[in-house]
């Protein structure tokens, strides 16, 4: 297995490390972080969310000044070991010391390494106390430099500039106007509010609640919680196939405020108002410091006031009083957390559906409904693959729309021009330019590409909207980016 499917359990796995390294202070948890961050690199292109959350985590809290030397142990480890093994990846080669996408981690690294040292020097000094401020505008410096030198090297060629699908990111309109192979993609498309609510059900509501709770009892793992959970939910916005990355935070903040709220609704413990014991009337003082003590606390669990105690020992009013408001707290709990329960239990079938309906249909096999209600199944792609591997020649070449490309090397066991993989826009585009010409021109082209066979795919038959013809657009847009069309 590689990308996304097991890529998910990589990044929380390398998180969960992470955490665990900085509350630690452990270079044996850095160096677990630094591992499973070298498999998250070698599973999936996303481990630069990894390389740059990381450090925005660390750059916050020298910010809030809750620099430690545990901070400082579990960085230095995790940058300079995982920089090393992430090396070791062919696709990946010298990009962590060449490219955009890793500066901010390269930055973070030399800026804590400036304030480790200015705060070893802080700590020796007789009168570091005055000296405050020049350590304060050293930092201020050293941070400006840094940043100017990335500029530069920038400028100069030696650190390649940030890639089109992370310019899309900050840019929504950048992939369709200068990359629309990115933009054709429709996981690249922006995550409508609908998508949000049927992949998140009532999650999406109890997401910003342990969130809060997060930030109201704020430590060095709960700025890193709240940190992933900004970043996730501005790029989960932008592009729809991030919502992978967004739903374990939105996972774990909906646990956390429920958590919360049944510590508070599912407490058994009810204060014993009727059974205060009676205060002797001989004893006027002991009584008086009694009752001041009994009538600190104004009010009970449910929010409601208590009720006032005479010298004498409470009333049979006040026995009735505090019964009532007994049962009353204890009814208001009871719907609380039954409510909660089934909520829980609306949101366990709505997951069970989704999963069944929309994520376990393979994109070979497609299913439809007829006006009658009855199910149909669309076997086309299936059958296509199937006869291409039968009626072909084994060295025959195939050319299609790359959508398609993965597909027929797998269960046509035929031989493609393009594929899934997209690193070649170049190739791409020159077969978008053969689909978009006239049949002289795109046989001019596939002769030069010495193509044998080749599949189009229409819908018009049954009413499949998702065929070439609905893709000719983006067929045209990329041979446009990168070929002439005349």
């Amino acid at each position: 297995y590689d990308n996304e499917g097991i890529a998910i359990f990589a990044l929380m796995f390398t998180y969960f490390l992470w955490i665990r390294s900085v509350k630690t202070g452990s270079v044996f948890w850095s160096c677990c972080t630094a591992l499973s961050y070298f498999y998250m690199v070698s599973a999936w292109g996303g481990y630069v969310f990894i390389i740059n959350l990381i450090p925005v985590h660390v750059f916050i809290l020298l910010v809030l000044r809750r620099y430690s030397l545990r901070l400082y142990v579990s960085y230095s480890t995790f940058y300079i070991l995982g920089l090393i093994l992430s090396m070791q990846i062919p696709f990946v080669g010298f990009q962590p010391v060449r490219t955009s996408e890793h500066m901010l981690a390269a930055g973070v690294f030399a800026l804590l390494q400036a304030y480790a040292f200015i705060d070893y020097l802080y700590t020796k000094l007789p009168r570091a106390d005055d000296l405050k401020q020049l350590f304060f505008g050293l930092m201020i410096i050293i941070g400006l430099v840094v940043f100017a030198v990335v500029v530069v090297l920038t400028y100069a060629g030696y650190i390649a500039p940030w890639s089109g699908r992370f310019y899309s990111l900050w840019d929504t309109n950048y992939a369709k106007i200068h990359i629309p192979i990115i933009a054709s993609v429709s996981e690249h498309q922006p995550t409508t509010w609908t998508s949000f609510f049927f992949d998140l059900h009532l999650l999406i509501c109890l997401f910003p609640v342990g969130a809060w709770f997060c930030i109201k009892e704020l430590n060095d793992e709960r700025v890193f919680i709240v940190l992933y959970a900004v970043f996730a939910s501005y790029f989960a916005g932008v592009m729809i196939r991030l919502m992978l990355t967004l739903t374990p935070c939105v996972c774990v903040l909906a646990a956390i405020a429920l958590s919360k709220t049944l510590d508070y609704y599912a407490d058994t413990e009810t204060s014993d108002m009727s059974t205060s014991p009676v205060v002797p009337s001989t004893d006027n003082d002991e009584n008086e410091n009694e009752n001041d003590k009994n009538n600190r606390n104004l009010y009970d669990k449910a929010g409601k006031p208590k009720p006032t105690t005479g010298r004498r020992g409470p009333s049979t009013n006040n026995q009735e009083t505090d019964e009532d408001t007994s049962i009353v707290s204890s009814n208001i709990k009871t719907v609380v957390v039954i409510c909660i329960a089934m909520m829980l239990m609306l949101l366990a079938v709505h997951c069970t559906w989704v999963t069944s309906n929309a994520y376990s249909s393979p994109s070979i096999v497609l299913a439809s409904y007829n006006n009658d209600g009855s199910r149909y199944i669309i076997d086309d792609f299936r059958e296509a693959y199937y006869w291409l591997r039968k009626n072909t020649p084994e060295r025959a070449r195939v050319m299609s729309w790359w959508d398609y490309g993965y597909q027929i090397a797998g269960m046509g066991n035929r031989t493609v021009l393009v594929d899934n993989n997209t690193w070649n826009n170049s190739h791409i585009a020159l077969v978008g330019k053969a689909m978009s010409s006239n049949e002289t021109e795109a046989y001019k082209i596939m002769t030069m590409l010495d193509v044998d066979y080749v599949l189009v795919i229409f819908g018009g038959m049954i009413g499949y909207s998702g065929d070439d013809i609905n893709k000719f657009l983006w067929m045209v847009r990329i041979a446009e980016g990168k070929q002439s069309l005349k």
